[in-house]
């Protein structure tokens, strides 16, 4: 097991925190998440992954529809997540 960081954008903060849907995606896969936003009040967010199998384990979760489905109604910007593994 690895521990990852996620950082990328959202449409709203506010909507990203209070959303269901991401502890339920990760928890589907067995890992669990706890959330950071930036200090300087943009839509930059942050997330620490626990309990991940694997670096390959993971990108293939997000790239399924489930995945697609949950970061739409979180407002996520795919296109901006940077991933970080635990060295």
């Amino acid at each position: 097991m690895t521990t990852v960081i996620a950082v990328h954008d959202v449409n709203d903060v506010a909507h990203w925190l209070s959303s269901p849907k991401r502890a339920e995606f990760f928890g589907a896969h067995g890992m669990t998440v706890r959330t950071f936003v930036s200090p300087d009040g943009k839509n930059r967010v942050g997330l620490i992954i626990e309990n991940v199998p694997s670096l390959e384990a993971l990108s293939q979760a997000l790239e399924g529809a489930d995945a697609a489905e949950a970061m739409k109604y979180d407002g996520v910007h795919p296109d901006t997540v940077e991933l970080f593994v635990a060295s």
